[in-house]
This record gives C-alpha cells, structure tokens and sequence, in this order.
C-alpha cells in the first residue's frame, strides 16, 4: 500500500516503512507524528485520490532525528561595480520513518 502527502508545501510518495527527509516538524526524535492531508492512496489497481484529500486517511510516522540540510550559498555580484553579497543558508529538517497506512 502507498500514499501521497502533503506537508511542508511539498508532496511525497511513501508506503510503510519508507524513511523520509520532510522540513521540520515538532517533536524529539522518537516522537509519533501524523499527516492528514493524504492526496491519493491505495494499493495496485485500487487507488483512491482525494479532492484535494481523501477523507478519513492519515498516514502515522516516527521522528528518526532532527537535523540540519546542506549548505546552501546564494551569492549576488554585479561585474565593475564593487557589489558582491554571500550569504549562506540551512533548512532545518526532520527524517521520518513512516510506520503505517489508514485508509478509510
């Protein structure tokens, strides 16, 4: 069985026991976390897809840890002008095994 959710403003596909690298959600590591908002499930030929989600699916999962992303460097230059900015950024972000599947 596999789901798509939505969270963090992006879509992932995931079935059980999948690990998954989503931004931040609140909890410690070992913590027991939720998605409501399931975009399409099911199973081979039987697949529900939600508009825009299927009612009474979740998909529960437990925070693996807690992390920061890779380094990203943005930096702006305008040539012969003596303009340059560096600046660097990390996400925080969470890893997320994913341990089981509700459909309605």
């Amino acid at each position: 069985m596999f789901a798509v959710i939505q969270t963090g403003g992006k879509q992932y596909k995931v079935a059980n026991g999948d690990l998954i690298i989503v931004e931040k959600v609140d909890g410690d590591a070992g913590a027991k976390v939720k998605f409501d908002q399931v975009l399409m499930c099911g199973a081979d030929s039987d697949v529900s897809v939600g508009v825009p989600t299927v009612k009474g699916a979740s998909v529960s999962g437990e925070i693996i840890e807690q992390r920061k992303g890779d380094k990203v460097i943005i930096f702006k230059k305008k040539r012969r002008q003596t303009y340059r900015r560096k600046r660097g950024h990390r996400q925080l972000e969470s890893v997320v095994r994913i341990t089981d599947i509700k459909a309605k």
